[in-house]
């Protein structure tokens, strides 16, 4: 098992470039392997659960409260990153946000019906082709389309 530090933030400035750390959901339902897809809040894209690293939790640790608020994912993350994928944040500022996502795989093993942000999104089960094809960012359309748990 990898070990992680616990993350320590500090300050930084509006032109920094910006890590998030993402979960890909996983399960497997009659041997297929589905992945957990999210909308995002504004423009009801389809997203994997991601967000900003959290003081005191591990990277891993971050994507997986971030499944857990997002989708009401709870489960087992692997603490090795799947890869990192890069996107701009909209902020309503004219140059938006840059951003770098480094992905962590999360094996489900319940869905919540109740969880923080129940209301403001969607939850959708698909396959790795489809949620390859659904997301809007090549570099983690390529990260779906790669991942196999049977190789964490």
């Amino acid at each position: 098992m990898l070990s992680q530090m616990p993350l320590r933030l500090g300050g930084s400035h509006k032109s920094d470039v910006r890590t998030q750390f993402a979960a890909m959901c996983y399960r497997y339902e009659h041997s297929k392997l589905q992945i957990l897809l999210v909308t995002s809040r504004t423009r009801r894209r389809w997203i994997v659960p991601k967000g900003w690293p959290m003081d005191g939790k591990t990277a891993s640790g971050s994507a997986a409260q971030e499944a857990w608020e997002e989708a009401g994912a709870v489960g087992r993350v692997d603490g090795r990153p799947l890869g990192i994928y890069s996107y701009v944040k909209e902020t309503g500022l004219d140059a938006g946000m840059p951003c770098v996502v480094m992905v962590y795989a999360l094996k489900v093993k319940s869905l919540a019906k109740k969880f923080p942000e129940v209301g403001q999104r969607k939850r959708q089960w698909v396959s790795r082709k489809r949620a390859a094809k659904l997301v809007a960012e090549p570099e983690l359309a390529r990260i779906l389309r790669d991942f196999d748990p049977r190789h964490l």
